[in-house]
């Protein structure tokens, strides 16, 4: 594409070269770039992209976006606007001949349950026979690819280059979660969303290179509604308010408590049988008796969000509701196996609000025991005793092990683990190999016990000391089915 066409009807001040140039890509990273692309100069919390420049020149960028005054002597095109991150959706967008006017859009967002809801969408669009594509925590679905990302939501470049890829593709449909960071910091700007979801909100992501205050965790969320069509709003979450203030879109609410919600969710029950279920009826705008294959009064929430976005696009009966939801899991999330011996559940659950949340749901099956076998990651110094500490009061037993340790000592992370655990009292032993840890936990539990690991999900890897080492739980479960 031109230069001058991606930069039609866009505010810029050209500082040298020209715009008669063809354009073959756009990248933000000097690593990444090849010949004939458009380098973006973003200054990260980090990195400063423009002390990348010559990099990029050197791989063959062909013109540099800038927003504040550089010195360049190669023969490229150099552009000047008021905010790089912030033309960057736009001239992206362009360069990809807007993707997202082609897609019906869902966004999600929420502190916890984009994941699971995001998943349960797909799987009731798919099984009226649609075709969509996601883009969330456990990367980017495009048909039968699988693409891992590392961000919830990805940098707005990427994101446009997946929905283009979308569109090739023939899919009609995205749904993806919509992080805090990413309405903070323009990812998603220029997309307007055909529907979209908050699931609810608690303290997280507060801190350093984050959001400084709790309040601004919630206007960024709160900026999803002043971008979609529709809104389906939690009515029982604290900040409901806040969320609802600035909304421009239509709302729609759905909660428990709230009796004036427009889906009302009562009757939720926890069914324990070959798997662990969540039974739950909607009264309102949407009626029914539905179950889903996930544990957790929270499963009937995010399955609520799923229903009422699917409805809003597509005729399913409560039968092919149910049918979907009947078998429905998302890899690495609260994974349920009936093992020779006992269920065991695999998650990804890695900070104290998560375990917290994963355990306080299996108690609602009523175990006899909760055997807990966790560690913690390198660079989480601050999650290691609170992991502990919620361990060693929520769990029956503890088995401390290896997670990703990275740099750190896994010792050290042990030892930091054990205090933690020790301070509420709870029992504990330590297996340092962590397939060692989870054959004692299967093969030492009871029938009505539940065995629980977290942290890793559906990871098939472990990292210490730079090196990634190939390692499956869900392999080493396997052999006890």
């Amino acid at each position: 594409m031109k230069l001058s066409k991606i930069f039609d009807n866009i505010n810029y001040k050209l500082i040298k070269g020209t715009l008669d140039l063809d354009i073959s890509g756009i990248e933000i990273d000097s690593r990444k770039i090849k010949p004939g692309n458009i380098f973006v100069a973003i200054k990260g919390f980090v990195v400063d992209g423009h002390n990348y420049i010559d990099k990029a020149i050197e791989n063959g960028a062909t013109c540099i976006i800038v927003d504040r005054e550089v010195s360049i002597n190669q023969e490229v095109t150099i552009i000047m606007v008021d905010n790089s991150r912030d033309i960057l959706p736009v001239i992206s967008a362009s360069f990809y001949e807007y993707p997202q006017d082609k897609l019906k859009k869902i966004g999600i967002t929420g502190t916890k349950g984009k994941t699971s809801t995001a998943f349960m969408i797909k799987k009731l669009l798919e099984s009226a026979g649609k075709k969509v594509g996601m883009i969330g925590t456990l990367g980017v679905y495009i048909g039968d690819k699988h693409y891992e990302d590392g961000r919830t939501t990805p940098e707005s470049l990427y994101i446009q280059k997946y929905m283009k890829e979308m569109v090739d593709a023939g899919i009609e449909y995205l749904v993806m979660e919509v992080s805090s960071q990413a309405l903070k910091y323009g990812r998603v700007t220029g997309i307007v969303y055909d529907y979209a979801i908050f699931t609810n909100l608690s303290e997280d992501h507060i801190g350093p290179n984050e959001h400084p205050t709790y309040e601004d965790y919630i206007e960024s969320k709160s900026k999803l509604f002043r971008q979609s069509k529709v809104g389906l709003i939690n009515k029982d979450d604290a900040e409901f308010a806040k969320i609802v203030n600035n909304a421009t879109c239509k709302i729609i609410t759905y909660g428990e408590r709230s009796m004036d919600a427009d889906i009302k969710i009562d009757n939720i029950e926890a069914v324990s049988n070959k798997s662990l279920k969540t039974n739950f009826n909607l009264t309102g705008k949407i009626n029914g008796q539905y179950s889903v294959n996930m544990p957790g009064h929270f499963s009937a929430f995010n399955a609520t969000c799923a229903i009422a976005a699917s409805l809003n696009f597509i005729d399913l009966s409560e039968k092919n509701i149910n049918d979907a939801l009947d078998d429905f899991m998302v890899p690495g999330r609260c994974n349920i196996y009936n093992t020779k011996r006992g269920k065991v559940v695999i998650d990804f659950a890695h900070n104290k609000i998560s375990l917290t949340s994963i355990v306080d749901t299996l108690k609602q099956y009523n175990p006899d025991k909760i055997i807990t076998v966790f560690g913690c990651g390198g660079g989480r110094m601050d999650r290691r005793f609170s992991l502990g500490e919620t361990s060693g009061e929520l769990s029956d037993l503890s088995i401390v092990t290896t997670d990703n340790p990275r740099d750190d000592d896994i010792d050290e992370i042990n030892r930091d683990i054990v205090r933690g655990i020790e301070s509420k009292g709870g029992k504990y032993i330590i297996i340092k190999d962590r397939g060692a840890a989870i054959r004692y936990a299967i093969e030492n539990m009871q029938p009505n016990d539940i065995v629980l690991l977290i942290g890793k999900g559906d990871e098939e890897y472990q990292e210490i000391k730079g090196q990634k080492y190939p390692f499956s739980e869900k392999s080493i479960v396997l052999e006890y089915m």
